[in-house]
Parts: C-alpha cells; sequence; structure tokens
C-alpha cells in the first residue's frame, strides 16, 4: 500500500510538474511552489540524486516482499510505457516547452491583469 502511495504522489507530481505552471494563470501564489517543482525535476534528471519519491517506493516494495526498483520511476514507470524510450529526449524538450508556455502565459495574463 505505501508503495503505491508513493507511486501515486510521483505520478501527481510529474502531472503537477508538466501543467502546474497553468495554475498560476489563474491562482498567482502557485508560480512559486510550481518554480521549485521544475526546479527539483530538472535537478533529478540532470544531477541525478534519488527522488525521496523513488527512495520511498522501493523501500515501501522490500519491506512488502516485492523487488526492489532497479530503475527510476521515469524510467521504470514512464519511458517505455507512455512514449516509447527512444522518444525521451523529446518527451524532455516537450515537458519543457509547456513548463515554459505556461510561465510565459503567466506572464501574459497577469500583465494584462495588472494593466
Amino acid at each position: 500500500m505505501l508503495a503505491r502511495t508513493a507511486l501515486g504522489a510521483h505520478f501527481a507530481y510529474m502531472a503537477y510538474l508538466v501543467v502546474g505552471g497553468f495554475l498560476a494563470w489563474r491562482w498567482t501564489w502557485t508560480f512559486w511552489p510550481h518554480v521549485v517543482a521544475a526546479v527539483w525535476g530538472v535537478l533529478i534528471v540532470t544531477v541525478g540524486p534519488t527522488c525521496p519519491l523513488t527512495w520511498a517506493e522501493d523501500w515501501a516494495r522490500q519491506r512488502g516482499g516485492l523487488p526492489g526498483l532497479a530503475r527510476g520511476f521515469i524510467d521504470q514507470h514512464i519511458a517505455g510505457v507512455l512514449y516509447p524510450k527512444r522518444l525521451e529526449p523529446l518527451a524532455r524538450i516537450v515537458a519543457a516547452v509547456v513548463v515554459l508556455g505556461s510561465w510565459f502565459g503567466a506572464y501574459l495574463h497577469w500583465r494584462a491583469v495588472m494593466g
């Protein structure tokens, strides 16, 4: 149950990471938490510290008698499942464009509202 909870939290984080910037169009206070989430996501992918959610899922799986994770969350549950593994660089670019586009849209929206 804990492993599934960690897995669900991971999927929720990934969804927030990709589309959470659009929330700032409506609720401006959500911009900074999304920036933090995006920076953390970039660090995980580029520098490679172990994500706490991956660690928690792996720990819970092992305590439940299941094999531990051989790979990280993206490699285990996203790449090769939601898109072919060979398209991972493109998927990262698309995600970055969506995030940056949401931030640019938030900026345009704030500018229009502020006058």
